[in-house]
């Protein structure tokens, strides 16, 4: 049964941009060959993490929105945890689509204060 799930993967921070192609290479392959579709991959950026992860401080974030099913999951997070370059991973499945986000709403303009004399 194909269900929907998001992936946040934590990355060693000072990877070049040949090792950040080739994992996210790597990702795309592992959701395509197990029939998967690849809806989002996102690269956040680096950040700083809540508390040290294999002596790292910093760490780059990347988003993946993807459907599959449980075979790809368990392959997926099998050779994320191979990967040395992964300080963390956290996949998750997802009840329904997410909404888009909501409009901003206006600003609420104050009444004018009124002076007593």
């Amino acid at each position: 049964m194909v269900r929907m799930y998001e992936t946040i993967v934590i990355v060693q921070p000072e990877l070049g941009d040949d090792e950040l192609k080739g994992l996210t290479a790597k990702v795309t392959d592992i959701i395509g060959s197990f029939k998967g579709v690849l809806h989002r991959l996102e690269d956040w950026g680096v950040r700083k993490l809540a508390y040290p992860v294999k002596k790292s401080v910093r760490g780059r974030y990347y988003y993946v929105r993807f459907d599959g099913d449980a075979p790809l999951i368990a392959e997926l997070e099998r050779r994320l945890r191979l990967d040395d370059k992964v300080l963390r991973y956290q996949s998750v499945k997802l009840e329904k689509e997410a909404a888009a986000p909501a409009p901003k709403a206006a600003p609420v303009e104050s009444a004018p204060a009124v002076e007593a004399e």
